[in-house]
This record gives C-alpha cells, sequence and structure tokens, in this order.
C-alpha cells in the first residue's frame, strides 16, 4: 500500500515535469560543489584518455608492424561496450547513486592498475614472445580484459554524469545552465584528451615506455580515493540528488509491483490439458527468454524515442579510423612520426575540440540545437576532405601531416554536433528513461567502434591504411545524410535561404518576377 502510494506521488511529480507546471523553486547552485564535480570528473577521464593514448603505443611496440593487437584490443574494448552497454544503462537507473559511483570508481581503477601491471611486465620482459608463447599471450589476454572491464566501469560513470547528474543539478533553472554544464563536461574530457597525449608522450620519447606504464598505474592508485571523495561531497550537498535518488529507488521498488497486478489469462488450446498451456519448444523458450531481456527490453526502450535518427547518426561517427585512436595512432607511428609529435598533434585536436565548447552555447542560443547539429556535422564532413586527399600525396610525411591536420580541423564540428545530440537526448528523453537510453547509445557507438576494429584486423598492413579512411568517410557522409533526413522530417525544410542576403536578392531577380512585369 505504501509502495501504492508513494507510486502515484512520484508519477504525479513527473506529470507536472512534463507539463510544465510550476513547482517550488531550486535552490541556486553553490560553486563549491559544481567544482567538486567537474574536478572528480576530470580526474576520472584523464586516466581513462591516458589509457586509450597509451594503449596503442604499448601494443605496436610489443607487435612491431602490424596494427593486429592493437585491432584486437580495440575489438575486445568495443565488443565489451556494445554487448554489455544497455545492460549497464538499465544497472545503473536500477541502483542509488552512492552504490554506481562507488562499484564504477572501483572497477575502473583497479582495473586499470591490473592492466598497467601487465603491461609493465611484457616492457620489462621484451624477449618473453619469442622465448614462452603462453605466458605472452596470457599476459596480453589480461591486458585486454582489465582494459575492456575498465572502459565498462568508465561508460557507466559517463552515464551518471553526463547523462543523469547534469540534468538533475540543473533543473528547474534556465535552459542555459544546463548548456553550460554539458559544455563545460565536454571541455573537461577534452582537456584531458589534450594534454594526457602530450604528457605520455613525453615520458614515452623521453624517458620510456615502462616509466609511462609505471605512471599510469600510480595515478589509477592515488587518484580513486580523491575522486570518491569528490562525487560523496557532491551527491551530499545538492538536495536535487537526494530527490532524484529517492525518486530512483521507488520506480526500481514499484516496477515489480506493477508487474503483478496486471490481469492473466489463459485460454484453452484444443487438444491440450484444461487450464494448461500448450508445450513449448526449446527454441520458443529461447526466442522468449531473449524477447524479455534486458538487453531487448533497453532497445525496445531506445528506438521508442523522438531521437533515434540523430542517436544513429551520432553512432555512426564511430565507425571510422579518421581520429587520434588506436589505428591511426599505430599507423603514424609506422610511417615514422616520432611519439611526441603524435601527442602533440592529438592535442591540438583535442584544442579544437575545446572550441565547440565556446563556441556551441553561442551557436545554440541563436539557431536552435537542431540546426547547430547540421550545421556542424557539414563543417566536420569538409574537413574531412584533406583527409581523404592525402591518400593521393607521396611526398615524405606530407600525407600523414595532412592525415592529422584534417583530423584536428573535424573537431570542431564533430565535437559541437556530439553537444547536439547529447542535448536533444536530454531535452526529450524522460527521466526514467534517460540512463537507458545513454546506455543503448553507447552500446550502439561501441558496436561501429568494434566494427572499426574488426576492419583493422582484416586490413592489418599499415601500408592499406587509405582503405580505412575511404571506408570511414563513406560512412560519415551516410552519417550526415541520416541526420539532415532527420531535420527535415521535423521542419519541413532544410535552410532558410531567405535569410541568405547575397542568394536572396539572386533569387528575387532572376528567378522571381518583379512587380511591374506581368
Amino acid at each position: 500500500m505504501e509502495n501504492a502510494t508513494e507510486a502515484v506521488r512520484i508519477a504525479q511529480q513527473d506529470e507536472k515535469r512534463e507539463l510544465g507546471q510550476p513547482q517550488n523553486p531550486p535552490p541556486p547552485l553553490r560553486r563549491r560543489f559544481v567544482i567538486s564535480l567537474y574536478f572528480g570528473y576530470f580526474l576520472a577521464r584523464w586516466g581513462a584518455r591516458t589509457w586509450e593514448f597509451s594503449v596503442a603505443l604499448y601494443m605496436i611496440y610489443l607487435w612491431p608492424n602490424s596494427l593486429l593487437l592493437a585491432a584486437i584490443y580495440g575489438a575486445i574494448e568495443s565488443g565489451s561496450s556494445a554487448i554489455f552497454g544497455p545492460i549497464v544503462g538499465q544497472w545503473i537507473e536500477g541502483m542509488d547513486y552512492v552504490k554506481v559511483f562507488r562499484l564504477w570508481l572501483l572497477c575502473q581503477n583497479l582495473s586499470y592498475i591490473i592492466a598497467g601491471g601487465a603491461v609493465i611486465k611484457l616492457l620489462l620482459d621484451y624477449d618473453l614472445k619469442p622465448r614462452n608463447i603462453p605466458d605472452f599471450a596470457t599476459l596480453v589476454a589480461l591486458t585486454n580484459v582489465a582494459g575492456a572491464i575498465g572502459v565498462l566501469s568508465t561508460l557507466g560513470g559517463t552515464i551518471l554524469i553526463e547523462r543523469d547528474w547534469a540534468v538533475v543539478m540543473s533543473e528547474g533553472h534556465p535552459p542555459a545552465v544546463l548548456t553550460r554544464m554539458n559544455s563545460v563536461i565536454r571541455g573537461i574530457d577534452l582537456s584531458s584528451k589534450l594534454l594526457s597525449p602530450v604528457i605520455t608522450g613525453l615520458i614515452i620519447s623521453f624517458v620510456s615506455l615502462k616509466a609511462s606504464a609505471i605512471t599510469f598505474a600510480f595515478w589509477a592508485t592515488i587518484t580513486a580515493w580523491v575522486e570518491y571523495w569528490l562525487f560523496i561531497s557532491v551527491y551530499s550537498g545538492v538536495p536535487a540528488m537526494a530527490q532524484s535518488n529517492e525518486r530512483r529507488i521507488l520506480r526500481s521498488i514499484t516496477k515489480p509491483v506493477e508487474g503483478t497486478d496486471a490481469h492473466v489469462s489463459v485460454s484453452i488450446v484444443p487438444g491440450t490439458e484444461e487450464g494448461n498451456p500448450p508445450r513449448r519448444t526449446g527454441m520458443l523458450k529461447l526466442l522468449d527468454r531473449i524477447s524479455t531481456s534486458s538487453f531487448v527490453g533497453a532497445w525496445r526502450i531506445y528506438i521508442k524515442q523522438e531521437v533515434v535518427l540523430p542517436g544513429v547518426s551520432l553512432a555512426l561517427l564511430f565507425f571510422t579510423v579518421l581520429s587520434f585512436g588506436t589505428l591511426m595512432t599505430a599507423t603514424l607511428q609506422w610511417e615514422g612520426i616520432p611519439t611526441y609529435i603524435i601527442g602533440i598533434g592529438r592535442g591540438i585536436s583535442a584544442t579544437v575540440g575545446l572550441l565547440a565548447t565556446v563556441v556551441y552555447p553561442l551557436m545554440q542560443s541563436r539557431i536552435s540545437t537542431l540546426r547547430t547539429g547540421l550545421w556542424s556535422f557539414w563543417s566536420q564532413w569538409s574537413c574531412l576532405l584533406v583527409c581523404v586527399g592525402s591518400i593521393w600525396v607521396k611526398k615524405g610525411n606530407i600525407a600523414s601531416y595532412m592525415l592529422m591536420g584534417g583530423v584536428a580541423a573535424s573537431r570542431l564540428g564533430l565535437w559541437m554536433f556530439d553537444l547536439a545530440v547529447i542535448q536533444q537526448m536530454q531535452d526529450q528523453v524522460s527521466e526514467s528513461d534517460r540512463c537507458v537510453v545513454g546506455g543503448v547509445q553507447n552500446s550502439l557507438q561501441s558496436a561501429l567502434d568494434l566494427m572499426a576494429y574488426v576492419l583493422g584486423i582484416i586490413v592489418s598492413n599499415p601500408k592499406d591504411f587509405w582503405i580505412l579512411t575511404i571506408i570511414s568517410f563513406s560512412t560519415v557522409t551516410l552519417s550526415g545524410l541520416i541526420y539532415t533526413v532527420h531535420l527535415y522530417r521535423i521542419r519541413n525544410h532544410i535552410f532558410h535561404f531567405e535569410k541568405i542576403p547575397l542568394l536572396s536578392k539572386c533569387l528575387f531577380k532572376f528567378i522571381l518576377p518583379s512587380r511591374g512585369e506581368t
């Protein structure tokens, strides 16, 4: 009875929130807790971005002249996120906040410590592969599994902070508050992507690979405690957090109750015993289990959302090697680009991406979130034409620098598009589905990322990287067409031609007849 009463109260609150009815104004956000959230997220993302950059260099060092180990690692990492991403989203939705970030920080940092330790052993004993293949394969497998668990844990933290806490903390405040928080959180991620490769590249170039692995393991050990203290202070200090946590716990409690209240009728099929359902084959039972599983349920929720096409468009951008990821980093090193130059190039790329966190709020406030996504996407696509052009350049390392330059320039449009899609999801997805949709979105992105690594395994010779470039560019083009179709479906037009002065004059002068002509 008590659960039913609480469920009614939650439903009434959710209905008021959806209808925009006035509620008690929230207390102002205290700067101390906002900064604590940002700093804790920075520490978490720094570790994740450091590992993301370093692991490609470790793998190409352990297996020179091949992208095989790097591609296998990327495939395992992306595959685990693709399979378990929706389940992680539902798991987060069904647990209270404190348990979520405790498990996130424990699993992420412990996994990175184990992965770092395995890499240190492999680097210290470089002759292990020819001398003892089983031990070498075991350590590589341990690195892959620990890294995949670390990435899954990071996924849980990303969903919690980006898709949930940012929205909860900004509830009741002007929309610009959420836009600003999204931009700062994305800026923190890109700052980590900017600085960690530069510092790691300097350590590798001027000290050693072993020193970088030891530094990484030490960082994961120390920062876990600091991150926990920062996040628990945010949870305890922001009243909206406790209220949102109460709603999510009550939703998880009342869901089974709602399921048992439904009327169940059993029809009698001719040829069966009275009142007993017909026998089901093993295949039908398996299909029933699959259809009622958390994984399928999460996908059903995702597909019903209005923002499914922007989500698919964003996910397709992960089916690419045109980023400073594992495969492109390994290829650049194979082509003779120094490690610190690659790190600096990745840093410049992240710096350009950081500009997106400044430009996006300005552009979004003037032309809407939907159209900001359109303009930012096609600006990214235009920059990637330089990467395609680098295929036909054969002089020295010019092609490599064109590739790096095109990727770096495209990050402005890419991250503005990412922010536009995330904000559309935050605005249009209900609170009860927010984490589930975030989990499925990350799962879809990881599945397409996995496909890129599978291509890297098939086309593992760095000389054939141009093939991966063409396929990646084609996928990016498809992504843009999907988003453009979505915008046209919503607005019934793509551009306001009349708002372009020069074009408007031409239209009126040459196409539309003047009033004096009959």
